[in-house]
């Protein structure tokens, strides 16, 4: 990355190498921990958009169920689009849709046992390639790490 930033401080005049190197690194870090979620994932056989809509029923909490309609918002979608995804996992098992009790129009869906022991086996391994990586750092830098991302994602909060 050094001499990435180095080339294009050249080229660049205007270029702000200290900026340029910030970036560039962050992105080579999320890449980095993109691939390796994946290659987790795929042990699991599981995609990046299973794993995710299993994610968002589990972190609802107990007993993990949600409307299509809030999953969809929550995973920036369509519910339109939703729908092809939960039909792929509830033919696998992973999830269950029924309609709610207290309205019989509305359709909830369910985390099933399955789709649930699926999804923790799944995210301790993602939480222990993060831990490999962020551990390399001593436990100073990475509290001052966390603090100073901190800082930026909150900057970039106000945006949104």
């Amino acid at each position: 990355m050094d001499a990435h930033v180095e080339l294009w401080a050249g080229q660049l005049p205007g270029l702000d190498p200290e900026v340029e190197g910030i970036t560039v690194r962050m992105q080579v870090l999320t890449r980095y921990l993109e691939r390796r979620r994946e290659a987790v994932l795929a042990e699991y056989g599981l995609q990046l958009w299973e794993f995710k809509t299993l994610h968002m029923l589990r972190r609802g909490g107990t007993p993990y169920r949600e409307t299509p309609g809030g999953l969809a918002k929550q995973l920036g979608m369509s519910a339109a689009a939703l729908t092809n995804r939960l039909d792929a996992l509830e033919r696998r098992g992973f999830i269950e849709r029924a309609h709610d009790r207290d309205d019989r129009r509305k359709v909830v869906a369910t985390l099933t046992r399955s789709g649930s022991d699926l999804w923790e086996r799944a995210i301790g391994d993602i939480s222990r390639v993060e831990e490999e990586l962020v551990h390399q750092l001593p436990a100073a830098d990475r509290t001052r790490l966390d603090d100073l991302l901190r800082q930026l994602v909150l900057i970039t909060e106000k945006d949104f």
